[in-house]
């Protein structure tokens, strides 16, 4: 697993245990209300990686916060597919652009056939 992967769970574990201490809920309390074992809580406020998702995410719907976790991975967050479709659209939209040479020339074929109507 990535380093800063282990750092942002050992955050998260952090902040979940500081919301649990502010509302003064003790450690048995908080497991029973999530489901595990005060063992399992405690792994999770380390930010543990082997404790599932779905303890890490009962413990935000405990906060409240549990809307937070659809937005994690949102497309409209997703920087590496914004960057990717930006390019592929720059990509499709180059086209070549008509040499200064081709636009001179034009007014003047235009004259030329012009005159040799008139003589016809």
């Amino acid at each position: 697993m990535p380093a800063v992967v282990l750092v942002h769970l050992r955050e998260l574990g952090e902040n979940l245990a500081v919301a649990r201490k502010r509302r003064r809920e003790p450690l048995k309390a908080w497991a029973q209300r999530i489901g595990v074992s005060e063992p399992t809580l405690m792994r999770m406020e380390k930010g543990d990686p082997s404790v599932s998702m779905g303890v890490y995410a009962t413990a935000l719907w405990l906060m409240g916060r549990s809307q937070a976790i659809a937005d994690l991975a949102a497309p409209a967050h997703d920087q590496g597919a914004l960057e990717e479709a930006v390019r592929v659209a720059k990509a499709r939209a180059v086209r070549k652009r008509p040499s200064l040479y081709a636009t001179a020339q034009a007014p003047n074929r235009l004259q030329h056939d012009s005159a040799e109507e008139g003589k016809s």
